[in-house]
């Protein structure tokens, strides 16, 4: 019997229309384009301003797009995983809403959450429910709604992330493409470093958690940036290392879009020229989850059949990792 792998087939995406320039943020805390561009490198990011509507909204435009682009019958669909930690409730699931947005089913599903390494999480949890036999189209999101707990009076952190949302299908191969290796870690030591202090079973929701501003991301951004660089470099080396890869032969690494400097710094430890790493964080920020199908749905016109991708990332957690993955398709022809 062949060997059966999971190839991405498609890409879907969504981006708010609503923009945050950093002339505007420069508004509400004491900072300015020149700081914002030389330590992040972030220009402007999407945000979901309309009341009522949460992560699941974006997730559905992405997904459903994708569905048009791969003239996909919704009662095909096996599977729907998302990658948020901005979920719209603490339960039911993102996923669950989504199903039902989008008239899927004959599809089970469920959330993941590994913070800004989710989506490199779900490429290899989808990875492995085709290569299992059982499923034949499988939808992985990545989508987060990072404005609903940004601080906008926290010059630190708010500048830094977006909103947005991506989507991949993912189908069986007996073809030397698709997703052929991971390598995936945690370490829970980065709990104090990157976190949301209240909301959850330990802090609960109170008068004392809103009144000392305990719903937001907290980062210790310098400790979190040494943890990103090095571990998001070493998960590359080791993953190219295993699959005899060089710089040579490596098309692109597409790296989680936190921080152009990590970006750059990532590149640099792996020797890698510019030209070969998806980078878009001036336009959308950190999307979180959403940071690394978003790459492949601006670049997907640049990728042709064969091409080596590396997916990197690093988050909350700490999670982290490199997934290896060899393109299914010219993009061009989509």
């Amino acid at each position: 019997m062949e060997k059966i792998n999971a190839v991405i087939t498609g890409v879907g995406g969504y981006v708010p229309d609503y923009v945050l320039t950093n002339d505007e943020i420069s508004k509400m805390v004491d900072t300015n384009d020149e700081w914002i561009m030389t330590r992040i490198g972030v220009k402007e990011r999407h945000i979901l301003n309309e009341e009522g509507l949460g992560t699941s909204y974006m997730a559905r435009k992405a997904a459903k797009q994708l569905m048009q682009r791969t003239d996909s019958n919704p009662d095909d669909i096996d599977l729907v995983i998302v990658a948020t930690s901005t979920a719209d409730y603490h339960f039911p699931s993102t996923a669950s809403i989504l199903c039902d947005k989008l008239g899927l089913k004959n599809a089970f599903a469920f959330d993941l959450q590994a913070a800004c390494s989710g989506f490199l999480y779900v490429l290899e949890t989808g990875a492995n429910f085709i290569r299992s036999g059982r499923y034949k189209k499988i939808i992985i999101v990545g989508a987060d709604k990072m404005s609903s707990m940004v601080d906008y009076t926290e010059r630190a952190t708010c500048p830094i992330f977006g909103d947005g949302a991506a989507a991949f299908m993912m189908e069986p191969t007996t073809e030397d493409v698709g997703v052929i290796d991971a390598i995936l870690r945690t370490d829970g030591k980065g709990l104090p470093f990157l976190h949301m202090k209240g909301g959850g079973s330990v802090c609960p929701p109170s008068y004392f958690t809103v009144d000392n501003h305990m719903h937001f991301i907290y980062q210790e951004g310098r400790t979190v940036f040494k943890y990103a660089v090095s571990n998001m470099s070493d998960a590359c080396a080791a993953i190219a290392e295993k699959n005899h890869l060089t710089k040579e032969s490596i098309t692109w690494v597409i790296p989680h879009q936190a921080n152009l400097r990590i970006i750059d710094a990532v590149a640099n430890r792996l020797e890698l020229p510019r030209e070969k790493v998806m980078v878009n964080i001036e336009h959308y920020g950190n999307t979180s989850a959403a940071t690394l199908p978003l790459c492949i749905w601006d670049f997907e016109d640049k990728l042709k059949k064969g091409d080596n991708l590396i997916f990197t990332a690093f988050g909350a957690g700490f999670t982290w990792g490199a997934v290896y993955v060899k393109w299914g398709y010219d993009g061009k022809k989509q």
